[in-house]
């Protein structure tokens, strides 16, 4: 089994939404919360915020990429993208810059629904590596919480565990204060 991932332009929106919000719920998650704050989403309204998606497509930087199986059905999406235009990445307090690299940023990773646990987690996050450092990335990093073993339930998006993305070259380089969750998260960086 192989897996092609291409970025989230306008021509692809669709399949990214037949992954991340099937039924185009308008209150369901658009993977808008890095990118846009929270005032701005409240703003939008819910009839408003598949059209937001829909813009971030149309930028320099697409918004993400999204996976497709052997057969050309959608069944991943990976959120990356420059660390600078992931609004909440900027301005956090939590997941502070390591140095001074213009690293991209892994937000969210999602399989979509009976299509999980065929092995399509690694080649996911390693396409959108691959499509980052295309597009000039100088390195990766991701934001996984520190689970120490515990599955965690987040209900905005799937941040991963260290395990995963170590699969797919990671390195841990830095960790953060407890979250939310009571668990800090860790800084992984992947360099090309």
């Amino acid at each position: 089994m192989t897996l092609t991932v291409h970025p989230v332009t306008p021509d692809r929106f669709d399949d990214f939404a037949d992954v991340v919000n099937p039924n185009r719920r308008g209150t369901h998650c658009w993977c808008l919360s890095h990118r846009l704050t929270a005032a701005e989403i409240t703003d939008l309204g819910e009839g408003s915020r598949e059209q937001a998606a829909r813009a971030l497509g149309r930028r320099r930087h697409p918004p993400g990429v999204v996976g497709y199986d052997d057969d050309g059905t959608p069944v991943g999406w990976c959120s990356i993208g420059p660390r600078s235009e992931n609004s909440r990445l900027t301005r956090s307090k939590l997941i502070r810059p390591v140095d001074d690299l213009d690293v991209w940023s892994i937000i969210c990773v999602v399989v979509r629904g009976g299509h999980r646990r065929r092995g399509h987690t690694t080649p996911l996050i390693e396409g959108a590596v691959a499509w980052a450092v295309e597009q000039g990335a100088p390195a990766v990093e991701a934001y996984p919480v520190d689970a120490d073993g515990d599955r965690i339930d987040t209900t905005m998006a799937f941040v991963g565990t260290r395990a995963m993305f170590e699969r797919a070259g990671f390195e841990v380089v830095g960790t953060t204060d407890a979250t939310g969750s009571g668990r800090p998260r860790l800084v992984m960086r992947r360099t090309p």
